[in-house]
This record gives C-alpha cells, sequence and structure tokens, in this order.
C-alpha cells in the first residue's frame, strides 16, 4: 500500500457505460441531436420532482443560463458564499450583476444564513445558493428569506444529485436548480450540466441560449446573444446509464464517509462532519479535513507529507474575496469572513472516489492519524 498512488478521485466508467455509448456512436447521432438527451433530460427532471431539464455542456454554462434566463443585469445584486466555486462567481459577473459575499456556517460549511437579510437591498434580485461538499442548505430558512423579500432562488445542487433535504430531493428548489456531471460527480459525463425548472418560459430560455439563440423562421437571424453550451448524445448515452446506480453511489459514498469518520472521529486536532445532522444524511461527495492548527502553511506541510506517502489531497475552496482575479477587478471592498478564510487555509479533503477501498481508507486514516497529533 506503502509503494500505491491513490488519487483523490477516479470517476466509475463501467463496461456497460463504454457500452452505450459505443451504441450511439454505431448509430451516428452523436452531437447535440438525439433521443438520448431527452431521455436524459427527462430522467434527471423526475429525480429532482420538475417539470423541465435542459442539459448543457458544464455545471457552470447551467450557472450562467440561469442568470440571463432570470434578466438580472448590471442594476442588480446577487447574494451568495464567499466560500464556493469560482463558477458561481462568474455567472453573476459575466451578467453584469454584483456578488453580494456571505460567510459560512463552520459546521455545515454552507452559506451563514443569519448574515443574508443584513445584505439585502433594493438592488438584491436573488439568492445564488451552492451546497457545499455533504450536508444540503436549510432549505425552509432560505425559502422563507427569498418568499420574504421576493428574491429569486438559484439552487446549485452540483454536488449533490440524490441528496434530500428533509424527504425533498436537492435540484427541486428555487426558481432554477442546476447540477454538473463533471468527472468527480456521483453521476458523470465527463463534462456537462443540467438547469431544471418548473416555469415553462424560463425552460424555453435554457433551450434558447444553450444554442445561440438560432432565428425561429430565420435560423440564421438570431434573437440575442448566448453561447454554444450544447450537450451531446454520446454523454447522455452514459448519463442515462449511470442514473440507474444512482442510489447505489450514493450508498458507496456514504459509506465511505462512516468509514472515514469512523477512524478519525477521535482525532483531537481536526474537525470532521458527522454522517448527519437534523435534516439531512451527509452524502460526503468528499470527505473534508478541518485542521484545528489555522496556519496555512501547516495545512499544506500536511498534504505535502500525505502526497509522500502515496495520499493525493485538494485543498478546500478559496474564497472569492481572496481571489487574484477579483482583487485586480477591485471588485469586492477589504472584507474579513472568518469561517470562509479558516475553511480555505487550513481544510482540505481526502481521496473519496466511489472505487476507494476499506484497506485504502484504512491506510489513509492511519497515516493520517500519525501525521496529525
Amino acid at each position: 500500500m506503502k509503494n500505491r498512488f491513490i488519487p483523490v478521485n477516479t470517476p466509475l466508467i463501467t463496461e456497460s457505460d463504454a457500452k452505450e455509448v459505443y451504441k450511439t456512436v454505431k448509430s451516428g447521432w452523436i452531437s447535440s441531436s438525439g433521443k438520448k438527451i431527452i431521455q436524459f433530460e427527462k430522467k434527471v427532471a423526475k429525480l429532482a420532482n420538475r417539470k423541465f431539464a435542459c442539459a448543457v455542456s458544464s455545471g457552470t454554462a447551467a450557472l450562467e443560463i440561469a442568470v440571463k434566463s432570470l434578466k438580472i443585469n448590471k442594476n442588480h445584486e446577487i447574494i451568495m458564499p464567499s466560500f464556493t466555486i469560482i463558477s458561481n462567481a462568474i455567472a453573476i459577473i459575466k451578467s453584469g450583476a454584483k456578488p453580494i459575499l456571505i460567510d459560512s456556517d463552520i459546521k455545515t460549511w454552507n452559506i451563514k444564513i443569519d448574515q443574508i437579510e443584513s445584505k439585502i437591498t433594493k438592488k438584491t434580485k436573488a439568492i445564488m445558493l451552492p451546497h457545499i461538499y455533504g450536508f444540503p442548505c436549510d432549505m425552509d430558512k432560505i425559502s422563507k428569506i427569498c418568499k420574504k423579500y421576493n428574491l429569486y432562488l438559484i439552487e446549485d445542487a452540483a454536488e449533490m444529485m440524490g441528496q434530500y433535504f428533509k424527504k425533498r430531493p436537492c435540484g427541486s428548489f428555487g426558481e432554477i436548480s442546476t447540477f454538473s456531471f463533471y468527472a468527480n460527480k456521483h453521476v458523470t459525463t465527463g463534462e456537462g450540466g443540467m438547469l431544471l425548472t418548473n416555469n415553462k418560459n424560463l425552460y424555453e430560455r435554457f433551450r434558447m441560449f444553450r444554442n445561440l439563440s438560432f432565428g425561429k423562421k430565420n435560423r440564421f437571424n438570431h434573437n440575442d446573444i448566448s453561447w454554444n453550451y450544447r450537450f451531446t448524445n454520446m454523454q447522455a448515452a452514459i448519463g442515462l446509464n449511470q442514473l440507474k446506480r444512482l442510489k447505489k453511489i450514493v450508498q458507496t459514498k456514504r459509506a465511505i464517509g462512516f468509514e472515514y469518520y469512523k477512524r478519525l472521529k477521535d482525532n483531537d486536532k481536526i474537525i470532521i462532519q458527522k454522517p448527519k445532522n437534523q435534516f439531512s444524511h451527509n452524502i460526503f461527495w468528499v470527505f473534508g479535513v478541518l485542521l484545528k492548527n489555522k496556519s496555512k502553511k501547516y495545512r499544506i506541510n500536511i498534504q505535502e507529507k500525505l502526497l509522500k506517502k502515496g495520499i493525493e489531497t485538494r485543498p478546500f475552496f478559496w474564497p472569492m474575496h481572496k481571489q487574484n482575479v477579483f482583487k485586480k477587478l477591485k471588485l469586492f471592498k477589504v472584507q474579513h469572513l472568518k469561517n470562509s478564510e479558516y475553511l480555505a487555509n487550513s481544510g482540505f479533503y481526502l481521496p473519496s472516489g466511489i472505487n476507494l477501498k476499506v484497506s485504502q481508507i484504512k491506510y489513509i486514516t492511519k497515516t493520517v492519524n500519525q501525521l496529525i497529533k
């Protein structure tokens, strides 16, 4: 085991996945037209209890289309957490709107809900809400705020396919929700994303914006500025086949997370998330470790030592208010969001792919406990 490299994630592409792609290639329907795309969209919509779903080229593309579809522009603000993937901020900035950043809850690593209302102004148009790593946000509280202030909700469920808030699936909340099918997601098509809604008008906008806004009467007389964010029939073939085993994938992820939790919970030098909280079971998209030592140098040193032992890790998201690109743009005033900064400086996640074996987890956790004590 000591001589074996354990990657942070490897996608599980089965022989049956490959066969479905081969059949699709043989059929000749390889690009953005084909029955499998429609079938995949319908299956995902049903999974999320949504009326409509629109497949696109990535989760980031889905977020950009979501913002444009709500007619958000330079006069508007969108509230979002600072501790998240940069895709959330990019989608807002490209629309001309301004991201308004909120700190994170140190227990769930999601947006700190009790800070949201203080940031709402006359310009606030929406809340962009990513669920981070394992637990969903408290959707009861978020939904009440949106209703109270008449705000749109864009639910970013990129990491949450198969997860539930109470008895309701993630991806079913808000005017628009999104999924990602990147290689490290529960269901992967290599790249890819999905927009979901119950609003037919929004759905029609999704379809238009993903496909260059071609004209209806004169195809090459375009109706709007948009993108080529199309999804392919080959990707849909993989997605459809993987959806068949989603429940098993989620069960495997939770089993991996529980195995890690069992072997690391007594280490008093780290903070890890529990298998469940008051409204959900942790889906353990990744298994995160938060060091009680708040030094960034210490975290990097631990990661380097783990890598020498053949264990690949990844640092947590880097917060938006600390991003180099946004500093150059002078987008945010100097902010101190202590929880977001602590998570970014001292957090990393361990190998979390669904191919991970118990023997590997034993080796990883033994090594972690030896190094962090």
